[in-house]
């Protein structure tokens, strides 16, 4: 049992409140998933730069003087800030593959959550609450967010085993249920050239979303592609540079409540995540469907 939160800004004036209303629907599906946490947030982008986003479990040690030593590796100045156990690397999109290869060499305890144009990750273990507050959520803008609290059934309770995963640029994927053959697919992705990087079968889903995409599907068409490909009970939410999306398996047993306004679009595991937002007494609120994807972007 896990919660998941998603939420689509149609209004420009809602962006500076966006970490701070998401956060508030992920702390509200605490008891859902209390062992780790962690969000999507799509933000600022520049053209022709790359954000990645690390974490390390000795952030001290390893941040220090990582830009320098990143941009002395790769030729160019690299931006950083950090936020606790995390960081934003920014630097020229084209070198975003050449620093991941970097990384490995100079901070071998560092991994990359994120990298893209506009998204940053940020997952830890422990209380939804903590989690947010460690990364001071209620301080982010952006466009749309997704987030997941956690609760462990069949991987180990990690950093790397919190959601969301990213396995494509500007890509992400939470998810509740259950895949029953994600070892199959592992093996497969990964001869296909996708990272894989945890046992965590969400992390398989995401890089099969990504390698449809890879193929030249859709999002929409990778999204279907999964209700046939993917087996077991699932509800997945995926976010994008542009937009989000929803899918749930045939059978639909996974909880799943949606809300639309003139000024957004919202997503919680149950009701409960959606009642702080604003305007909710008006929006139209519905089950999705089972098997059927929707989307919306920018």
């Amino acid at each position: 049992m896990c919660g998941i939160v998603g939420l689509f800004l149609k209004d420009k004036g809602l962006e500076p409140r966006l970490g701070a209303l998401l956060g508030d629907m992920l702390v509200t599906m605490t008891d859902r998933g209390p062992d780790s946490a962690g969000i999507a947030i799509y933000g600022d982008g520049a053209a022709g730069r790359v954000k990645l986003t690390v974490q390390s479990d000795s952030a001290e040690e390893d941040f220090a003087s990582l830009a320098a030593d990143l941009g002395l590796a790769l030729g160019v100045d690299v931006g950083f800030r950090r936020k606790d156990s995390h960081g934003v690397l920014d630097l020229p999109a084209a070198l975003g593959g050449a620093a991941r290869a970097a990384l490995s060499g100079l901070r071998p305890g560092v991994r990359v959550m994120s990298d893209g144009a506009r998204i940053e990750i940020y997952k830890e273990t422990g209380l939804p609450r903590e989690v947010a507050r460690r990364f001071d959520l209620a301080s982010m803008s952006g466009t749309h967010g997704i987030g997941h609290t956690r609760m462990a059934t069949e991987s180990a309770v990690t950093t790397q085993g919190a959601h969301p995963f990213s396995t494509g640029a500007d890509q992400c994927l939470v998810h509740n249920g259950s895949l029953s053959n994600h070892n199959n697919w592992r093996r497969r992705l990964k001869r296909e050239g996708l990272r894989i990087d945890s046992e965590n079968d969400t992390e398989v889903g995401a890089a099969y979303l990504t390698w449809k995409m890879r193929e030249g599907a859709s999002l929409g068409q990778a999204l279907a592609g999964a209700i046939e490909d993917l087996d077991g009970f699932f509800t997945f939410v995926v976010g994008t540079r542009d937009g989000f999306g929803v899918v749930r398996d045939h059978i639909a047993c996974k909880p799943a409540v949606m809300a639309e306004t003139d000024q957004y679009v919202a997503f919680g595991s149950e009701y409960r995540a959606l009642v702080g937002l604003p305007g909710i007494e008006t929006a139209r609120v519905w089950e999705p469907e089972p098997a059927t994807v929707y989307f919306w972007s920018h």
